[in-house]
C-alpha cells in the first residue's frame, strides 16, 4: 500500500502524519487489496469556524476506489470521521465482492 499524506494551506507535523497513519492502519488491517491512498489535509480560509479543518481521502482499490471528504472544527476530529466513514465504506465495498463472487459460483455450479 502507498500511502501519500500531503496539506493544503497547512504544513503536516511528524506527529499529524504518525496519528493518521495509525488511523488508516485499522482500514488497512480490514482490507487487504489497498492499491493506494492519498490523504489531503487542509485548512479552509474561511469565516466561520465549524467546517474550517478539512481531511480528504482518495483511496484505489482492486475493483474500484473510494473517495471521502469531512470538514470538522478540529483537524483530529475530522481525521477521525474521515476515518470511521472510510471504514465504513470499506466493508460495504467488501460484501458487494463476497456477494458478487457468490453469485458467480452459484450460477457455474446450477450451470
Amino acid at each position: 500500500m502507498n500511502l501519500t499524506i500531503s496539506g493544503h494551506h497547512l504544513e503536516v507535523t511528524p506527529a499529524l502524519r504518525e496519528f493518521v497513519t495509525s488511523k488508516l492502519a485499522r482500514v488497512a488491517k480490514r482490507f487487504d487489496q489497498l492499491i493506494d491512498v492519498r490523504v489531503v489535509l487542509g485548512l479552509e480560509n474561511t469565516k466561520e469556524k465549524q467546517g474550517r479543518q478539512t481531511a480528504e481521502c482518495t483511496m484505489l482499490l482492486k475493483g474500484g476506489d473510494i473517495h471521502i471528504k469531512t470538514a470538522h472544527e478540529d483537524l483530529y476530529a475530522a481525521v477521525d470521521e474521515m476515518v470511521d466513514k472510510l471504514d465504513r465504506q470499506v466493508v460495504r465495498f467488501k460484501d458487494k465482492l463476497k456477494e458478487h463472487d457468490h453469485q458467480a459460483h452459484k450460477k457455474t455450479i446450477s450451470a
